[in-house]
């Protein structure tokens, strides 16, 4: 696995030895940024972007980010043995401190979103067998943290036919192999 364009491209991403954490493949990561900066249903500019993301195991799409030039990427993980990885991943990358790493559970309810940057992305990975995606869009709405023209990009097993929340809007919809990657933005 290795960063795809930007000041990092080609630097390789430690990915970790057990099989409890599901890299997002190159492909699907790829293909991600692709509909980022060309989708016309997409208001998003990734160039000095805040970027929350969560469940961000190895790090990859968030390094992707700050690749790309954007200006903020928060991570949240909480996986003990993916944790050292992602640390390791970052400090990789010399001399960038535009990043923050959390260490908290988001499904805990003392864990709050609320914070003092509004978000132009919140990516959301969660592993597969999750299934109350529905606690972190409650925290997401709650906390008003998407800003205006931003978007929520979730990763998802193919076959999932989960109900988006009736606040958020699906605009575009994609499966690589086994996973579906949707693109949402919250309505007013």
């Amino acid at each position: 696995m290795r960063i795809i364009s930007g000041i990092f491209k080609g630097k390789k991403i430690l990915e970790p030895i057990n099989q409890n954490t599901r890299p997002l493949k190159d492909l699907t990561k790829e293909s991600i940024f692709n509909i980022i900066l060309h989708s016309n249903k997409l208001k998003v500019n990734l160039l000095n972007s805040n970027v929350l993301d969560l469940f961000s195991g190895v790090g990859s799409f968030g390094i992707e980010c700050l690749s790309r030039g954007a200006k903020k990427v928060i991570f949240y993980e909480n996986y003990r043995g993916v944790i050292p990885i992602l640390k390791k991943n970052l400090l990789g990358l010399k001399d960038l401190n535009n990043y923050e790493i959390f260490e908290k559970n988001i499904y805990d309810e003392n864990v709050s979103l609320n914070s003092n940057i509004m978000f132009d992305i919140i990516f959301l990975d969660p592993p597969y067998k999750d299934k109350n995606l529905d606690i972190i869009f409650k925290k997401i709405n709650k906390s008003k943290i998407l800003s205006n023209n931003g978007i929520i990009i979730l990763h998802r097993h193919k076959s999932e036919r989960k109900k988006i929340p009736h606040k958020f809007k699906i605009l575009e919809e994609k499966k690589y192999g086994i996973s579906k990657i949707m693109f949402l933005i919250q309505l007013n």
